[in-house]
């Protein structure tokens, strides 16, 4: 018989963090946009899926040399701050970055204006600080008003690929992983 425990229990892990958002409704990029800032920003992911398929790769070569994979992670290393330098200048055209509850099936957001459940959304996310560019499909799951006049949006991504899906979850391990080194020094320093 199911608690309210195992009813309640989500399917992913989830993560309050900070990204830069920006919300469309679902295939209403701008003429502006598709002409010069979706190459971009789509170029932000395509490193990230790159960096993460290659990095199999990279530990057989350092198997077999090491000399080779030092000059390979060397070459990685000078990418990821062109990367970085091309991320900080889209940055630009967000908005500052807002906190969300970050899953690999979702995200959650507050929003100035109600969305219509159901609906699809784009979301163009920005997760920070390596600068990933994510382009994502997003079905409105919940539309609840705050006390301030804002809304709490939550949703579920849609068609999500396997890249996307890995590149979320690397994300989220990630931000995991640097909040529990931040709580065990945290813990050491008291």
């Amino acid at each position: 018989m199911p608690t309210q425990d195992t009813e309640e229990r989500r399917e992913y892990y989830r993560i309050e963090d900070h990204v830069a958002l920006e919300i469309m409704p679902a295939g209403q990029l701008g003429t502006a946009e598709q002409g010069s800032l979706a190459p971009l920003f789509g170029l932000l992911g395509e490193l990230h899926q790159l960096d993460f398929e290659a990095q199999h790769l990279l530990r057989q070569i350092a198997e077999n040399n090491r000399t080779l994979a030092n000059y390979l992670k060397v070459q990685n290393k000078r990418i990821e701050l062109l990367g970085q330098a091309l991320a900080q200048d889209l940055l630009k055209d967000f908005d500052p970055p807002r906190p969300v509850v970050l899953s690999e099936g979702g995200i959650s957001f507050a929003h100035d204006q109600a969305l219509a459940e159901d609906s699809v959304l784009s979301l163009k996310l920005v997760l920070l600080p390596q600068g990933l560019g994510l382009l994502l499909d997003a079905r409105v799951t919940r539309c609840e008003p705050l006390e301030n006049g804002r809304y709490e949006i939550g949703t579920e991504f849609e068609a999500l690929t396997d890249a996307q899906r890995q590149l979320l979850a690397r994300h989220i391990l990630q931000k995991q992983a640097l909040e529990r080194r931040l709580a065990r020094d945290s813990l050491q320093g008291t």
